[in-house]
């Protein structure tokens, strides 16, 4: 049997959900192939999304048009901004979301999705001719024809489980792995290797002593992850919990490392820094007495709860025993141990910044695949892919993200520039132009160039223009409006900030770090009746008027310096030099660059190894 399509995503993970949105919504004719419906977005790990800067990552993805935000919305369970008492460059969303509503969530998007068929299968391999793809074949024996192949394949590659010396083929637990696909790709020269990562056990949470541990509440003010949002939350809101491991938990954890697969040999690939095992802690960190755990919910009526901080890959009797050795999980009932997984990744700089591989063309890599970890880092690549999949068939500018224009930006051409030795997770301190990148303004950012395209709705744009008038209307009341210190003294000292000598505009009192917007509205009789003319969602509207007020130098200074170095985003120089026979250049600039083959001068100079006088010969070479 046979079939045909513009597109085909293998893998229905984040990172496949958000592709094969995209290129169906922008009119591929697209079709998501996954081994198990009923496991459409899964989350493999903490049915959590956000967080430090990934949470930054979804509001991305929402205002370029994604699905993640909006999903996410409808189906948490605890919402909370992190980093509140820092600068609003730091401000991350956070939601614990229902993992089974999440999932069916996802799957009622794609199922009536126009252009967007679904196929249960599993895809054993790559078809290829002169170089371009031209479809798959699944263990089925069904061939499907497509313009575009995204993999999207998630931890399935040759995917092997372990619990201390078990040692299980498989994808996930009680799922199974993908075999042949790998090999079929690295059969026309791209290039794999494995990595690691793990999960951690699943508490029965009617065994817990939750007056041993310390409850965390969510927040519940007008924050949401997507733009389009603003009802209430749907969903019972339930709270998270912490407490800690103790040395008698140590103990027997030290005492269960020999039979450690990380720590015997058994696991040979890499897992990621910033996310160990409880085993990897305690060998880290020697003097450490104790370490944090969050016992979090996977749902709004299960029991099931997931002991974030406690991902472990030791033998289930070593597991459950230390837990127990913690007071609150003294009487501790499981559904599952924790368990690591290795999989099957391939080298990101073997891809383009749209996401397309360099040795075969109209073939992309999202997600794990690509050697990432997070289902935000996993969805951000997706939506790029599914984005540049739709153009590749159909015509057009190839779409890519700037450092300065994004954090899917920074993702990407980290990934395609330097590479990865572990799997790599999104920090706020990966980006340069972090003040740039706020979670406010994401929409400001993005939406519009998603709109061009054809991908964010009319309803989104007008939601878009509307905001940004309402904010220039606040904008410019506050540069014109003048204060005078007889009116506002009395004020001022009550809310703890130094009266006036003479009068000011508005606007520069409002950068005192004791002034907000409506706390100074409510003794400016003119001001609050600028604001109460917000009808459409006037709190966001308000925190990003009053952010771009406070933060306007660090703002402007930033995107000066990020308008210099664009200036070495214009010089183009891929194909333009052998560089292997430019002796001026450092032995390793020259195998690097040779490598890489980058797009830009301003690329070369993020390669590692390439140094800032190889960038003065290229610039040289380029006349500048």
């Amino acid at each position: 049997m046979e079939f045909n399509y513009d597109v085909i995503v293998i893998g229905a993970g984040h990172a496949g959900c958000e592709a094969a949105a995209a290129s169906a919504r922008l009119g591929s004719r697209t079709c998501l192939i996954t081994m198990d419906m009923n496991k459409i977005a899964q989350m493999s790990c903490n049915p959590a999304v956000g967080g430090i800067a990934k949470g930054q990552i979804v509001r991305e993805i929402d205002a370029l048009g994604g699905w993640t935000g909006i999903v996410t919305d409808r189906t948490s369970i605890q919402f909370r901004l992190l980093n509140r008492s820092k600068g609003p460059a730091m401000w991350s969303p956070r939601a614990q979301c229902d993992r089974n509503k999440y999932i069916w969530a996802w799957r009622e998007v794609l199922e009536n999705m126009p252009n967007l068929h679904i196929w249960q299968d599993t895809v054993r391999r790559l078809l290829v001719k002169d170089g371009e793809v031209c479809g798959v074949e699944t263990v089925w024996g069904v061939t499907f024809h497509a313009r575009c192949v995204i993999l999207t394949a998630g931890t399935f590659l040759n995917g092997l489980m372990h619990i201390g010396h078990v040692m299980l083929p498989g994808g996930r637990m009680a799922e199974p792995a993908s075999y042949e696909l790998t090999e079929s790709i690295v059969q026309h020269g791209i290039t794999c290797g494995r990595m690691k990562t793990g999960t951690p056990v699943r508490i029965d949470g009617r065994s817990v002593h939750y007056e041993d541990m310390e409850a965390q509440d969510g927040e519940n003010d007008f924050h949401r992850f997507s733009f389009l949002n603003t009802d209430t939350r749907p969903l019972r809101q339930l709270p998270c919990w912490s407490c800690f491991t103790n040395e008698a938990a140590h103990e027997i954890l030290r005492r269960g490392l020999p039979d450690s697969p990380l720590f015997n040999g058994q696991i040979q690939s890499i897992g990621p820094r910033y996310c160990p095992s409880i085993e990897t802690k305690i060998v880290t960190f020697p003097d450490k007495p104790q370490h944090q755990l969050f016992l979090e919910p996977e749902g709004e009526s299960t029991q099931e709860y997931y002991l974030n901080g406690f991902s472990s890959s030791l033998p289930m009797d070593i597991q459950i025993e230390a837990l127990k050795q913690i007071p609150a999980f003294r009487d501790i009932v499981v559904y599952r141990p924790g368990y690591a997984i290795e999989y099957d990744y391939f080298d990101p700089t073997q891809l383009k910044h749209t996401l397309e591989t360099k040795k075969i063309k109209n073939l992309f890599f999202a997600g794990q695949v690509n050697g990432t970890t997070g289902y935000e880092e996993a969805a951000g690549q997706g939506i790029v892919a599914g984005i540049n999949a739709h153009i590749n068939c159909h015509g057009g500018t190839p779409f890519t993200l700037g450092r300065d224009e994004a954090y899917i930006g920074v993702l990407i051409d980290d990934l395609v520039t330097k590479g990865v030795d572990e799997p790599y997770r999104m920090f706020t301190s990966r980006a340069e132009y972090r003040i740039l990148l706020r979670m406010d303004d994401a929409d400001m950012r993005l939406t519009e160039r998603s709109w061009k395209l054809g991908l964010a709705t009319e309803e989104r744009y007008a939601l878009l223009v509307s905001k940004r008038e309402a904010i220039g209307r606040i904008l410019e009341f506050t540069r014109a409006y003048s204060v005078k210190p007889a009116l506002i003294n009395q004020a001022l000292e009550q809310m703890g900030t130094t009266p006036l000598r003479q009068g000011c505009k508005l606007a520069d009192l409002i950068n005192r770090p004791q002034i907000t917007l409506k706390g100074i509205a409510e003794h400016i009789p003119a001001f609050q009746r600028e604001l109460d003319r917000l009808t459409d969602r006037k709190e966001e509207t308000i925190e990003a008027a009053e952010i771009l007020l406070k933060y306007e130098g660090y703002i402007t200074r930033e995107r000066m310096i990020a308008d210099k170095l664009a200036r070495l985003e214009a010089i183009k120089i891929k194909g333009r030099f052998d560089y292997n026979s430019l002796q001026s250049l450092s032995t390793e600039a020259r195998q690097k660059l040779t490598k890489i083959d980058p797009e830009t001068i301003a690329q070369a100079s993020r390669i590692p190894g390439v140094s800032p006088s190889d960038i003065n010969v290229l610039l040289l070479l380029c006349g500048r």
